[in-house]
């Protein structure tokens, strides 16, 4: 008489997917956060510069800028605005204030519109409209101009 045999072993369970490919998993998830977080912060920066470029103090200095037969002269036409501006601006209604950075370029040369603003009762004062060109020392003064009604007293 033979002896019984034992009954089959379970065939061994294959490893779970995660098992399987977290090697490359990890890595890939990493990178993917990272990209979300990265667009994220390039979406709100959008949306900041966005609205900084709309606002009326923007738009006003740089159609200030484009006009100055100084500023034409020293950095030829077009002249654009850089992407990245710096600075600040806070409005509540009919007040705030502004105070920017915007860089500007032309075919000629860069350089810097500075501005200073201070909205009071729905109008915006402007106190320094400046434009400091790359590689010159004086600083052309947009608010100088004759009959200038926004120029400091």
């Amino acid at each position: 008489m033979s002896a019984p045999h034992p009954p089959p072993l379970p065939a061994a369970q294959r490893p779970g997917w995660w098992q399987r490919h977290w090697r490359w998993a990890v890595p890939l998830l990493c990178l993917l956060c990272a990209a979300l977080l990265v667009g994220a912060i390039l979406m709100f920066m959008s949306a900041v510069f966005g609205m900084m470029r709309s606002s009326d103090v923007y738009v006003t200095a740089m159609q200030r800028a484009r006009d100055n037969p100084q500023v034409i002269e020293a950095l030829g036409t077009p002249i654009e605005p850089g992407w990245f501006l710096t600075g600040e601006m806070n409005t509540s209604g009919a007040s705030g204030n502004a105070n920017l950075q915007i860089p500007i370029s032309g075919p000629n040369g860069e350089g810097d519109l500075y501005v200073e603003a201070k909205k009071s009762a729905g109008r915006w004062d402007y106190r320094t409209l400046i434009v400091d060109i790359d590689g010159q020392a004086t600083q052309i003064d947009l608010l100088a101009a004759e009959g200038d009604p926004d120029a400091p007293q």
